[in-house]
């Protein structure tokens, strides 16, 4: 654990080296970019605001695709679920009994996390019963659900006198609290809980040691009798709602409507999230946050005239050099002698 943790960070620093010499062949200082970067979004208070506000739905999104890679599993849809969960929450917000404060947080939380699940059931009973494939169904999925939220936003569900797609605000009593005055939100001790929820469910459940039977291998999981169907169907509810809590998040902490487009990428990048965090959903936390941080440097770098593909260039460059890191986990050079005879 230790060397894996230090050859990520060497290659994240070999990353942000590379970056910089392409970041100097373009006309900028690299140290003056990546001061700016690091000073205005990790060591403001303003920063670090934004940066959690923008970690939350990331961290929800990832925590469910995590827990079906844990398994083998490739779930491409948190895009449309995190969509589906946002209109599920909406339905109960807009047409719901009117039910504020802590109830109805957990009402709309629900409304959220089974949105997002139902999303995830036709993918999962299709890979469970006919071994269809998930990767396809469920990134297919998120299409058809951004085209349903589009629709709502912009047609029954759409606020009169709107000139963009958003509905109503939500009322007051459902908004999820900041953490004090700290202007950090609760979403984060929530997101934290459920981590650290599934952390322990890996060490200490037997469903979490199955999974791990079963990423190993199917055939060793049958032979144990593990029911490798209602896994299946498990992990990808599962995953689904939580990917419908990010929509949660987003809506009651963040924007407080519903808008077109809500979950602008989340669900593709929170991938690439939990592939950094190598599954461990306390990671996942830390990444989150340090990957919106790095998504609202690219408007910080603006100011220096750098454009904002930059940030999006980083990102990418991080993620192959990690990839790469790999290699040098699972083999080491080693220095062999000849031997004279």
């Amino acid at each position: 654990m230790l060397r894996t943790l230090i050859m990520s960070v060497v290659f994240v620093f070999l990353a942000l080296v590379f970056c910089g010499f392409i970041i100097a062949s373009v006309g900028f200082n690299p140290i003056e970019v990546y001061g700016k970067m690091i000073t205005k979004v990790f060591f403001s208070g303003k920063g670090i605001r934004k940066m959690v506000e923008a970690s939350l739905p990331l961290m929800f999104c990832a925590l469910g695709v995590a827990l079906t890679f844990k398994m083998n599993l490739n779930n491409i849809g948190a895009e449309g679920q995190y969509a589906m969960g946002v209109i599920g929450g909406g339905a109960f917000v807009l047409f719901g009994p009117q039910i504020e404060g802590p109830a109805g947080m957990v009402i709309t939380a629900l409304c959220c996390f089974l949105g997002g699940a139902v999303w995830a059931l036709v993918p999962a009973l299709t890979k469970a019963y006919w071994d269809v494939n998930e990767s396809i169904t469920t990134l297919l999925l998120n299409y058809i659900a951004l085209m349903i939220l589009s629709y709502l936003c912009l047609g029954p569900w759409k606020k009169p006198g709107q000139n963009v797609g958003q509905t109503e605000r939500i009322p007051r009593g459902l908004e999820l609290p900041e953490i004090g005055n700290t202007g950090i939100n609760v979403g984060l001790i929530f997101g934290i809980l459920v981590a650290v929820l599934i952390y322990l469910a890996y060490r200490c459940t037997t469903d979490g040691y199955q999974l791990s039977v079963i990423r190993s291998s199917k055939n060793a999981a049958r032979y144990a009798g593990i029911n490798i169907r209602r896994n299946i169907i498990f992990v990808m509810l599962l995953s689904g709602g939580l990917a419908g809590l990010g929509g949660f998040v987003q809506y009651s902490a963040v924007t407080h409507r519903i808008m077109e487009g809500m979950p602008n990428n989340a669900g593709y990048t929170a991938i690439v999230i939990a592939y950094l965090s190598r599954l461990n959903p306390l990671v996942v936390i830390i990444v989150s946050i340090l990957f919106a941080g790095l998504q609202n440097s690219s408007a910080t770098v603006q100011v220096l005239g750098v454009p904002t593909q930059i940030a999006t260039m980083i990102q990418g460059t991080i993620m192959l050099f990690v990839i790469a890191s790999e290699f040098f986990q699972k083999y080491k050079l080693v220095r062999v002698k000849e031997v004279e005879e």
